[in-house]
C-alpha cells in the first residue's frame, strides 16, 4: 500500500510539474509575466496607497526626479539630470528634456511643481509624513524648478527617489483623481493598461520610455497582476502553473516550492524589521506597569529573539537590537544596549519593579499570527499574561495611533531609505507611534536631523540609540527573510530593500 502511495503521490508532482511547465512556457511564448500577490492595492495611484505592492507597482509605471541604485545605494538622475543645493533648505533641479507620459504628454517643469505642491497640502495623502519636509516647489522655466525645505533634511534626495513619483498634470487635471486611479499614466518603463478594482493589474512596456532612463528598457512586455485573498489561494496559483511569481509565503513552504522541477524558491534578507512599541509613556493608562523601565528590561530579556528569526522567519533572519536597520546610515549598532534571552533575568527585574506575581497586558498585531503567539508564550513563562489582539493591518495601526495599544507588533521597511531618519522618528519623534514619548530622545533626533555635516548626525543617533536600547523606549525584534517562488523560466533578482524590480527581469 505505501509503495503504491508514494507513486501516487510521485504521479500526482510529476503531473502538477507538467502543467506548471506547459503553462509557464505558455506564457513565455506571450512574453507575459504573471504576478500573484496577496496585499490588494485599494488605490493604485501611489500617493493614495501604504502597501508595499503599491510601491512595487509605483517603481514600474512611474519615475521620481532621482533615482537610487539598488547595488551601489548611489542616487543616479531620472527625471532630472542633475541638481545643487543653493543653501540648506533649496535644491535646484535641472530637468530632462524629451521625456513624454505614457499618453504622449511632454514632462516640463510643471508637472514637478504641480505634484510637489499638491501632495503636501492634499489630506487624503497616506502617508504625509514622507513630505513633512518639503515646504513647496518653484518653477524657474520649462526645464528647472527649485524646491524648498521646512529646514535641512538630509534624507530628501533617498525620500525623493523612493516616493516620490511625478504625476501628469495636465492629464491629471482633466480626468480629475478617481479617473487618474482607474486610468494612470506616469514616465515609468511599464504602462498600466487594465485596473480591475482590487482582482486584477495588467501592464504593458512602454517602449516611448526615454532614452538614459535609469530603469533601462524592460526585456518582458506585458504583467499580468492577479490580487488574491489568502496565502493558500496565492500558493495553490503557483504550485499549479497560473502564476509565474510570489513572494511572502509562509517559511513551512519552502522546501514544497523548491522541490518543484519547474520553480525557483529564494530567501531574501530584507532591512525590514519586525518590532514592538511599549507604552513607556503610559498612553493606555498612567498606572501603566510598561511605563517602569524595569519592566521594559524584564520584556526584552524574556523574548527569544534569535529562535523567533531562525523558526518563525528562517533564512538569513537576525536579531535587531536597533531601533533602525544597520545598513542605514547613522543606524550606529555598537552604542545599542543588548538584551539577550534570559528568562532568570527577566523574573528578576520584574519583582524589583514591584510585580513578582506578572501582570496582565494586551498585544495588537497585524503581524503573522505566529509571531504574537510565541511573544505570548515568552512572555507568560516568566508571568505576563499577555491578550493577543489579531487584527488586518489598517485597524491595527488606527487603534495603535489612538493610544490603545500597550504592546504593539509591526513590521517597518523603511521605505527603503537607508538613512536613519526613515526609522527612528516614525516611532520616537513625538508622532501617533510614539509610545515612549521620550524628549531626550526627541531632541536628539531633532539634531541628527538639522544637520548636513554626516558626523555631527552620527554623534547624535548613536546617543539617541543609546539612551532607547538603554531605557527600552521600543522593541526591535528580527529583520525579515522574503520567501520568493517563481517559475525557472525567469530571470529575477532580489534586493535588500525588498523591493522587487520586474522592469530588470527577463526569461531565460
Amino acid at each position: 500500500m505505501r509503495s503504491i502511495s508514494r507513486i501516487r503521490g510521485a504521479l500526482m508532482v510529476a503531473g502538477m510539474a507538467l502543467a506548471t511547465a506547459g503553462s509557464a512556457f505558455a506564457q513565455q511564448s506571450a512574453d507575459t509575466l504573471r504576478i500573484t500577490w496577496r496585499d490588494a492595492i485599494p488605490d493604485v495611484d501611489p500617493y493614495y496607497n501604504s502597501q508595499r505592492t503599491g510601491m512595487v507597482l509605483a517603481f514600474e509605471a512611474w519615475d521620481g526626479l532621482v533615482y537610487k541604485d539598488p547595488d551601489t545605494q548611489e542616487i543616479k538622475p531620472a527625471l532630472a539630470t542633475s541638481w545643487k543645493q543653493v543653501d540648506d533648505t533649496t535644491i535646484e533641479f535641472a530637468l530632462r528634456q524629451g521625456v513624454t507620459f505614457q499618453n504622449g504628454d511632454p514632462f516640463t517643469a510643471d508637472d514637478v511643481v504641480y505634484t510637489i505642491n499638491d501632495i503636501i497640502t492634499d489630506k487624503q495623502v497616506a502617508i504625509p509624513s514622507y513630505y513633512t519636509f518639503l515646504a513647496g516647489a518653484e518653477k524657474i522655466d520649462d526645464y528647472h524648478v527649485r524646491l524648498k525645505l521646512k529646514a535641512v533634511y538630509p534624507a530628501a534626495l533617498e525620500t525623493l527617489a523612493m516616493v516620490t513619483p511625478i504625476w501628469p498634470k495636465a492629464y491629471r487635471e482633466k480626468v480629475g483623481a478617481d479617473q487618474y486611479a482607474r486610468a494612470p499614466i506616469g514616465t515609468g518603463p511599464y504602462k498600466i493598461t487594465k485596473v480591475d478594482g482590487t482582482t486584477e493589474i495588467d501592464l504593458e512596456r512602454y517602449d516611448g520610455y526615454y532614452a538614459g532612463g535609469p530603469k533601462g528598457h524592460p526585456a518582458i512586455r506585458y504583467i499580468k497582476i492577479h490580487e488574491v485573498p489568502d496565502a493558500t489561494t496565492e500558493m495553490t496559483e503557483l504550485l499549479g502553473g497560473r502564476t509565474d511569481w510570489i513572494w511572502g509565503f509562509n517559511s513551512d513552504q519552502y522546501a514544497n516550492v523548491a522541490r518543484m522541477p519547474t520553480l525557483q524558491a529564494l530567501r531574501s534578507a530584507t532591512m525590514r524589521v519586525y518590532f514592538m512599541t511599549i507604552d513607556a509613556a503610559g498612553r493606555t493608562g498612567a498606572d501603566n506597569p510598561l511605563t517602569k523601565v524595569k519592566v521594559r528590561q524584564a520584556i526584552l530579556y524574556a523574548i527569544d529573539r534569535a529562535t523567533m528569526a531562525k523558526q518563525l522567519i528562517q533564512g538569513d533572519s537576525q536579531v535587531i537590537d536597533t531601533p533602525c536597520f544597520h545598513t542605514q546610515f547613522g543606524c550606529d549598532t555598537a552604542a545599542a544596549v543588548k538584551y539577550p534571552y534570559d528568562p532568570a533575568k527577566a523574573k528578576q527585574l520584574l519583582a524589583e519593579a514591584g510585580y513578582p506575581n506578572g501582570f496582565d497586558t494586551e498585544l495588537v498585531s497585524y503581524t503573522a499570527p505566529q509571531i504574537g503567539a510565541a511573544i505570548q508564550n515568552y512572555l507568560k513563562a516568566v508571568g505576563i499574561n499577555l491578550r493577543v489582539q489579531q487584527l488586518q493591518i489598517g485597524a491595527a495601526i488606527q487603534l495603535a495611533e489612538a493610544g490603545k495599544a500597550p504592546l504593539y507588533a509591526g513590521s517597518w521597511g523603511s521605505n527603503s531609505i537607508s538613512d536613519t531618519s526613515a526609522f527612528m522618528p516614525y516611532f520616537l519623534g513625538g508622532g501617533l507611534d510614539d509610545y515612549a514619548r521620550d524628549p531626550d530622545v526627541q531632541k536628539l533626533l531633532q539634531e541628527a536631523g538639522s544637520h548636513t555635516d554626516p558626523a555631527l548626525r552620527r554623534k547624535a543617533y548613536s546617543e539617541a540609540i543609546r539612551l532607547v536600547t538603554e531605557r527600552v523606549d521600543f522593541i526591535p525584534l528580527f529583520n525579515d527573510a522574503r520567501t520568493i517562488g517563481f517559475s525557472k523560466q525567469l530571470n529575477f533578482r532580489t534586493f535588500t530593500d525588498d523591493l522587487p524590480r520586474f522592469y530588470l527581469s527577463s526569461w531565460k
